[in-house]
């Protein structure tokens, strides 16, 4: 009977993905955040706050995907909440080009997350 299982080709493709999504939004993040902090705007707190707090799981994230923890799934859900709490503030900004283009990348990034974070250790 064949297996129902994804061979291990597809996974690590998946996974693969996953971490180059997480090293896109990891920078997206960074340039946001200093880009808010250097503007001098106060109402840009919050955004530059998110962003290196999505940043932070962002770099964990990947980490524990690449070197296959078996904790991944629950990093990847942190990763995909704070990824959505991100694009959702930068999505307030769309005047900032910085915040569009992170906007994209936390997007896609939860979305990558999201797949893997059903993914339990035994």
């Amino acid at each position: 009977m064949p297996s129902t299982e994804p061979s291990d080709e597809l996974q690590n493709d998946a996974i693969d993905e996953c971490i180059d999504a997480c090293a896109e939004a990891q920078k997206s993040c960074q340039r946001c955040a200093i880009a808010d902090i250097q503007s001098g705007d106060t109402l840009m707190d919050v955004c530059a706050a998110i962003n290196l707090d999505c940043a932070d799981i962002c770099a964990a994230t990947l980490n524990a995907l690449a070197r296959h923890s078996r904790h991944y799934g629950d990093f990847c859900a942190v990763c995909a909440h704070l990824c959505r709490a991100c694009a959702a503030e930068c999505a307030r900004h769309p005047h900032h080009s910085h915040c569009l283009q992170c906007q994209r990348a936390c997007e896609r990034c939860a979305a990558a997350c999201e797949r893997h974070a059903g993914a339990r250790h035994p």
